[in-house]
């Protein structure tokens, strides 16, 4: 795995999306709230890449989750044409563009917290990685429920867009159960493919000097 420009391309072409998703969307407020996660993540990823680089798998999956944020934020989630389409052609009872994230809210951060346990902590291949892994995402998708909550109660009806449970009773709770399908299907999928490019990673990582 050779070192290559793939990463900063990543990052302009998501920074040009999502200038482009800010083109008139539904309303800049939900715009905002939807894609903060990019404006947070980007600058830790940017100002740690020379130090700590990830995986090409990763930053790739980072990449596609940036673009379904962006998307919910232009068009908010429960209005977004592709959540319309699954609603005509599986007969769904409503927009379930929002899962596609929660799913990718599990999937993708288990792969991040995988290589960062695997390269920083003791811990080594097996079942107590998949467990922790797998715990991570889920508080991860718990905590993003409470701000939603939060919003619920700070914003009143002006949060609706935003939580897009559409009348959903159930919603904040199948919210969670994607993100825990999303984290179990990353590890098990492509848990191979990440230990192939961390091997590689690790050639390529200056060698600390012995003391």
């Amino acid at each position: 795995m050779k070192t290559t420009n793939e990463p900063l391309y990543l990052l302009l072409t998501g920074l040009a999306l999502l200038a482009v998703s800010a083109i008139h969307p539904h309303d800049y407020t939900t715009w905002w709230m939807e894609v903060a996660p990019i404006f947070i993540a980007v600058p830790i990823f940017v100002a740690t890449y020379k130090n700590y680089s990830l995986t090409p798998l990763v930053y790739r999956l980072l990449f596609l989750h940036a673009l379904i944020l962006m998307v919910g934020g232009h068009y908010t989630y429960a209005e977004v044409p592709l959540g319309y389409w699954m609603e005509n052609w599986f007969g769904f009872l409503r927009n379930d563009y929002d899962k596609i994230g929660h799913f990718a809210q599990g999937f993708v951060p288990a792969l991040l917290f995988r290589e960062l346990l695997l390269r920083s902590s003791p811990l080594r291949r097996g079942k107590l990685l998949f467990t922790l892994v797998t715990a991570c995402c889920l508080a991860v998708s718990a905590s993003y429920e409470l701000i939603e909550w939060a919003a619920a109660i700070s914003m009143g009806q002006g949060a609706d867009a935003f939580l897009g449970t559409q009348g959903d009773p159930w919603d904040t709770q199948t919210d969670m159960l994607m993100a825990l399908i999303g984290a179990i299907c990353a590890q098990v999928l492509l848990a191979r493919m990440q230990d192939r490019q961390l091997e590689k990673l690790k050639t390529l990582l200056p060698r600390k000097p012995r003391q």
